[in-house]
């Protein structure tokens, strides 16, 4: 597995190009600092899960383009041993676990999160919708207006192009989450 950085900095230089926008603009369409955007590219930044989605968001990829490997082999990864990407604001990590096909638009991600603040997101692309099971532990997850309590085995299916959130309320809380782009 290469480091997540280098992986981080080659896709964004990529789809930067391929979108034909430069740094700035590729900034201010995220929200994000210029800096932020040229340290990434660099490899010289540890984006946040937040400044990842704005900037996958602002290009129109699935965040799956900046952290997915390709795939050679089969993929195992253990329990405790996988390079997430943590939140800014709250105690919250993200670890991809399988990217979707081009064409199918779908990732699947293993969230680790911890009693504390909510972790908040921004609107995804249009058309993202989020399907999340809590596997240990318990939430609060789905629209920031609405968010509905779950436990071991509970689903929620819920607009990603809209504000949500994803909140712990026990210790040890794991969940599956599947994001797609209809």
């Amino acid at each position: 597995m290469d480091a997540l950085g280098p992986r981080i900095s080659r896709a964004l230089r990529r789809e930067r190009d391929r979108a034909g926008l430069s740094a700035a603009e590729l900034a201010r369409r995220a929200g994000v600092g210029k800096a932020t955007v040229s340290q990434l590219e660099s490899g010289a930044a540890n984006p946040s899960v937040e400044t990842l989605w704005a900037i996958a968001t602002a290009l129109g990829v699935p965040f799956s383009v900046f952290v997915d490997e390709p795939e050679d082999a089969p993929t195992v990864i253990r329990a405790g041993q996988g390079g997430g990407i943590r939140a800014a604001d709250a105690p919250y990590e993200a670890l991809l676990l399988a990217a979707g096909a081009p064409h199918s638009r779908s990732d699947l991600y293993l969230v680790c999160a911890e009693p504390g603040r909510p972790h908040a997101s921004a609107p995804h692309s249009a058309g993202t919708i989020e399907h999340v099971v809590i596997v240990s532990g318990a939430a609060l997850a789905g629209p920031s207006d609405a968010p509905v309590e779950l436990g071991p085995g509970d689903y929620i299916r819920y607009r990603g192009d809209a504000p949500h959130l994803f909140e712990a309320l026990r210790p040890g809380t794991r969940a599956t989450l599947i994001s797609e782009v209809r």
